[in-house]
């Protein structure tokens, strides 16, 4: 029996662990890496500028990922990236004492955004590999709930810890001790995954190690130059970089406004409560956005829900709009608008996942399309994180959060222009019956 069809251990050992592996990197360096520079006094222009610019690893991960296909078995890429990510993190750790911690800490972070993007890889290539078709359908559902599981831990386990030291010592000890905690977590997942992962082994290669790679830099070729004559693809890229407009402003400057000082128009919430109403209750309420927008999608067809999935991803930033101007002091009314926020962002960011995959990636190289289309999704994110700062500095939080609902205005247009569900309408039509 295959690989594919009988992997060396159940999935239930290795699946929940590999995909919290996969979410725990991206998060540290998405949201944890400006808390703590907040924390230590960085402004948030610079914040957002620099953690923005370790974005574009994800962006252009597509391009190295056919040559991981190489490699005598993904299980040996999943351990490689797993160990050396962990030991760049324990590096941050040691690097938050030096003088210029600043500069060296955003080079070692980027050391753990390379590792962690050519983790994902080759952690999807390893489900696939040792799955069938069957088990990867049954096992789907646990990917994104353990990828948010490294959402809660880090968020909501890891920056309350944060807080509780940062009261207890010095502020560069205290995330020295969280970085510390994030490699060794990483470095242990790593030691398990040695017993628990499938060798998920390249049934495939070429005995001719330098055919293989003329044929990857072949197929490489191809698959970008067929992505780019597909009809209308300028104004899908458009779409998918405008969709995350507001989101990459939002999730940038929403987190630094809680933590900035009132006297500065944040609401000077300790390091600790942050973790708290952003980790917990507003994770659980993403997760339960993101189940509830797929069926509503599944329900009306994206053609017609894609109009609400725009509006449901940006209007409920009026919350922050509303943190901004009310200023409250009670956790639970903090707690409950950024749930309400974190619910629709997870509702509508179903509607971009959905377009690429439906209308973008549709073709010969699906699977490659597909990655192309998810790391210009990124880039959309990436180019707005890091101007997000820039213009909060000029604009001050009240007129920030409405210019981030200003953003939202331009896709929302495109999104009665850019053709949608024209593949789902052309299959219904193959499917109809011959008039006689």
């Amino acid at each position: 029996m295959s690989i594919q069809e009988k992997p060396e251990h159940h999935p239930a050992l290795w699946v929940p662990t590999l995909y919290f592996a996969e979410g725990l990197p991206y998060f540290v360096v998405a949201t944890i890496a400006g808390l703590m520079y907040k924390s230590m006094g960085m402004a948030n222009d610079r914040i957002a500028l620099w953690t923005g610019m370790l974005g574009f690893v994800w962006v252009f991960k597509p391009l190295w990922s056919p040559f991981l296909e190489a490699a005598r078995s993904k299980k040996s890429i999943v351990l490689l990236f797993q160990f050396f990510g962990g030991a760049s993190l324990g590096l941050v750790a040691l690097a938050l004492h030096l003088p210029d911690y600043f500069a060296v800490s955003i080079a070692l972070l980027g050391l753990v955004a390379i590792a962690s993007a050519t983790h994902d890889i080759a952690a999807d290539g390893l489900y696939i590999a040792s799955l069938s078709s069957t088990q990867q359908a049954t096992y789907a559902g646990w990917q994104g709930g353990f990828y948010n599981v490294a959402r809660f831990f880090s968020l909501g386990g890891l920056v309350v810890l944060a807080g509780y030291f940062e009261k207890r010592m010095a502020v560069a000890q205290a995330w020295s001790l969280i970085f510390g905690m994030l490699g060794l977590s990483m470095l242990l997942l790593a030691i398990y995954h040695l017993w628990a992962l499938p060798a998920g082994r390249n049934v495939a290669r070429h005995a001719d190690g330098k055919g293989a790679m003329r044929g990857v830099w072949l197929t490489l070729r191809d698959v970008i130059i067929d992505f780019f004559q597909k009809p209308g693809i300028w104004l899908a890229i458009a779409f998918i970089i405008l969709f995350r407009a507001g989101e990459g402003q939002i999730t940038t400057i929403g987190p630094l406004f809680l933590r900035a000082a009132r006297a500065e128009g944040g609401l000077g919430l300790a390091t600790a409560e942050v973790g708290a109403v952003y980790g917990t209750l507003a994770t659980v309420a993403f997760i339960a956005g993101s189940l509830l927008g797929g069926y509503f999608t599944a329900w009306r067809g994206l053609r017609r829900s894609m109009f609400f999935l725009i509006l449901a991803m940006n209007l409920p930033n009026l919350a922050y709009f509303f943190l901004s101007t009310a200023m409250p002091s009670s956790l639970g009314v903090i707690g409950a608008a950024l749930s309400l926020e974190m619910f629709g962002y997870g509702f509508g960011f179903v509607g971009l996942i959905l377009f690429i995959m439906q209308e973008v990636a549709v073709g010969k190289y699906q699977m490659a399309h597909y990655a192309l289309g998810t790391g210009i999704m990124q880039l959309g994110y990436v180019l707005f994180k890091m101007v997000s700062g820039a213009v909060q500095g000029a604009l001050g939080y009240q007129h920030f959060f409405l210019w981030v609902l200003v953003s939202a205005i331009p896709v929302l247009l495109l999104s009665r222009i850019v053709p949608i569900g024209r593949h789902e309408r052309a299959a219904e039509a193959d499917a109809q019956p011959a008039a006689v």
